[in-house]
């Protein structure tokens, strides 16, 4: 068995809409639910007699139904199991969306997993799995490269991550409901079809620009993919496209290099997960296979601040050397210059390289604890 019970990305503003649904939702379960036996038919029934006509039925359906059926529940692990899900990716997408454009984007997940089901079966269904497998699918878009921590049982009991894509593409999507069709009251195909309308839809929101897209969404994945592909097809056509010159045969490797595609875009997921201790290691592997790579200016800094931090002054000092020459009209060179001229100073006993960063420091320094603390280190340095 395998659960996920959070992701390590948190919505920057309060998800009220996604909150209003799953209030709403508990409501309506709470007014309609009623298991009993129709009197007439002796078959069991979940809802009240007045509720059992805003079920979806297939049939003889209602346009109203496509709306109302996402709000019945048959049982309570039905209702918490849809909250929960809801709860876990919906924060997240109501963040992205908007409380409005959520709410837009909930409803009409629920119709199309509706058509789905009425287009392929003839019995009635309710509750909101469709809607909320649309939500989950526009998660798996808006934020593939996440991390889901995943609660599992079998003979014993623990927790992994798995980026989202995959735990919702191959857990959720194909071997949940593809796959594995164990209960036959469930709503597969309701649910294939809110997946298919949530991952279109976000697609459709980034490509026409009405969502904002990030580097680490699905959309950006695949604009990324596309370049590389270009970008190999024209490497291997002869002909280098940052230089503009024509190269021999035996260069076009070192051009296409997966090894280095790899890692840069490790290194990038790493940031954006704010694991700067990961992101490091993967660029040390970096540097060692290819010297002249160089990241944007921050994370550059990043990761030179967080090798210095864990006492790795060697790699630290490489890291920040090329941080001045990529960048020496960063605002605050100064204090590179400074950290820089202290680690070869007090850990690596290199005297010379320090008095030239640290007179570099000195001139430009205009906090008094920093021009101190920089004049005090060239003393000591100069009555060596």
């Amino acid at each position: 068995m395998l659960l996920p019970i959070r992701t390590n990305v948190r919505p920057y503003r309060t998800p009220y809409a996604n909150y209003a649904l799953i209030g709403v939702n508990t409501v309506i379960f709470l007014l309609t639910y009623w298991p009993h036996r129709d009197p007439l038919t002796g078959m069991g029934e979940v809802l009240k007699p007045w509720a059992s006509h805003l079920m979806l039925t297939p049939v003889q359906p209602h346009l109203w139904q496509f709306i109302t059926y996402a709000f019945l529940h048959g049982s309570f692990w039905h209702i918490f199991g849809n909250m929960f899900f809801l709860y876990i990716f919906g924060n997240n997408v109501n963040d992205k969306l908007g409380h409005l454009g959520y709410l837009c984007f909930y409803l009409a997940g629920a119709v199309f997993s509706g058509i789905g089901h009425t287009l392929i079966n003839s019995n009635p269904v309710l509750g909101a799995s469709g809607a909320v497998a649309a939500v989950t699918g526009a998660y798996l878009v808006l934020y593939p490269q996440t991390l889901i921590t995943v609660v599992y049982w079998f003979y014993i009991v623990g927790t992994f991550e798995l980026p989202a894509i995959y735990f919702i593409a191959l857990k959720m999507i194909i071997i949940d409901n593809v796959i594995v069709r164990l209960t036959a009251n469930v709503a597969y195909d309701a649910h294939l079809a809110g997946y298919a309308y949530g991952i279109i839809a976000s697609i459709f929101l980034l490509a026409t620009g009405f969502t904002k897209s990030s580097q680490f969404d699905l959309w950006a994945m695949l604009k990324q993919w596309n370049r590389r592909r270009q970008y190999r097809d024209v490497v291997s056509s002869g002909y280098d496209p940052y230089s503009g010159r024509r190269i021999k045969a035996e260069e076009v490797p070192k051009l296409i290099n997966p090894e280095i595609t790899r890692l840069r875009e490790e290194i990038a997921n790493f940031i954006y997960q704010k694991n700067i201790h990961e992101a490091a290691e993967s660029y040390i592997d970096l540097i060692t296979l290819d010297g002249g790579q160089v990241l944007p200016r921050q994370n550059l800094l990043d990761i030179a601040n967080q090798l210095a931090s864990e006492g790795r002054h060697d790699q630290a000092a490489m890291v920040y050397e090329k941080f001045l020459i990529s960048y020496p009209n960063y605002e605050y060179i100064e204090q590179v210059e400074l950290m820089l001229g202290l680690i070869y100073s007090r850990y690596l006993e290199k005297s010379d390289e320090a008095v030239k960063h640290l007179q570099i420091a000195e001139h430009k320094l205009t906090d008094p604890s920093q021009l101190k603390m920089c004049r005090d280190e060239l003393d000591k340095l100069q009555n060596r």
